[in-house]
């Protein structure tokens, strides 16, 4: 037998060196700050991930994939009456990386056009949360946490985006002062904004607005205050008009603890739904009977069975 072929037996038997005990250990994959939920009529469940700067999409059978990234750190998500996809895209965290815009995109083909990205000529700020009206009317908000720099509006504002693609600013201060999580009420008539005035005294509330005919937004009042608790960040609605909202922390006022709080169109407290995780974000309905509710906090996306269906005017349920 040859003696090479006796080396490399002898060399195949050896057991393998040991790693060096200085081996860095990198993170592959890492899913944190996750928001804005948006369910499609085939149980599908989009979120975003904004410091990954990416767009995730869960599926029924539990498993997901990166719909898009770079997401232009997108945030606030949400169905049109095409089954487009329209995004929140914002200021990024904290150097700058967002698109800083809403966008649509077709699920079909892929290709992202630009709804809005100023305000007659300066930048938005940060587009934040959005929602969508019986009439496709995009209502969306765009406050500026963190880093300023790049600002270009002193204000931070609500605006609406018609089906023809004009932008149309409804609410600036002193009638908002930071809004963020936003709702059209099922009837269309009232609109929901989460807001938070800086203070002294500090005050977390959500405000209520009549929508006139004409698409103004008049009589603005305290629908819920959190007082100085962290409140809403994104909510959605049931069938019966209840607000559930994402709101709390997981330490602290007793009274403000982490969870899915539930207004009711009366404007009281009727629940509270514990989420265990720091920061509860955001929320929305999902299922073919959109009666399970998804919701993004820190690191996780959870679902909960409920019993009230949820108002979602898109995209249609299948029968």
């Amino acid at each position: 037998m040859p003696l090479w072929f006796l080396a490399a037996l002898a060399a195949c038997q050896r057991p393998p060196a040991p790693p060096p005990l200085a081996a860095k250990v990198e993170t592959a994959v890492s899913i944190v700050f996750t928001e804005g939920p948006a369910a499609d009529a085939d149980g599908n469940v989009y979120f975003s991930e904004i410091r990954g700067n990416r767009i995730l999409k869960y599926t029924p059978d539990g498993d997901f994939t990166v719909f898009r990234e770079p997401s232009g750190r997108a945030n606030g998500l949400a169905f049109d009456p095409h089954g487009r996809l329209v995004a929140c895209e914002g200021a990024g965290l904290p150097t700058g990386e967002g698109g800083r815009r809403i966008t649509r995109t077709d699920l079909a083909t892929g290709k992202i056009e630009v709804l809005a990205d100023n305000f007659e000529g300066k930048r938005l700020n940060s587009p934040n949360d959005l929602d969508i009206d019986a009439q496709g009317r995009i209502w969306f908000t765009d406050p500026r946490y963190g880093d300023q720099s790049g600002r270009e509006l002193a204000t931070e504002d609500v605006y609406r985006i018609e089906p023809d693609g004009k932008l149309t600013r409804v609410l600036t201060k002193p009638d908002i002062q930071k809004p963020n999580g936003i709702l059209v009420s099922p009837d269309g008539k009232t609109l929901y904004v989460a807001d938070t005035t800086a203070g002294p005294p500090r005050e977390a509330t959500i405000r209520k607005f009549d929508i006139q005919p004409d698409g103004r937004v008049a009589n603005g009042r305290v629908h819920y205050s959190f007082g100085k608790g962290r409140g809403v960040d994104g909510m959605v609605l049931d069938i019966q008009g209840n607000i559930y909202g994402a709101a709390g922390t997981t330490t602290g006022d007793p009274d403000n603890l982490a969870g899915i709080y539930i207004i009711s169109p009366a404007g009281k407290r009727i629940g509270r739904i514990p989420i265990p995780e720091d920061a509860v974000t955001n929320c929305t309905f999902g299922g073919p009977d959109l009666k399970t509710l998804y919701v993004t906090a820190g690191k996780n996306l959870y679902r909960i069975r409920l019993e009230i269906p949820g108002h979602l005017v898109y995209p249609p349920r299948k029968q």
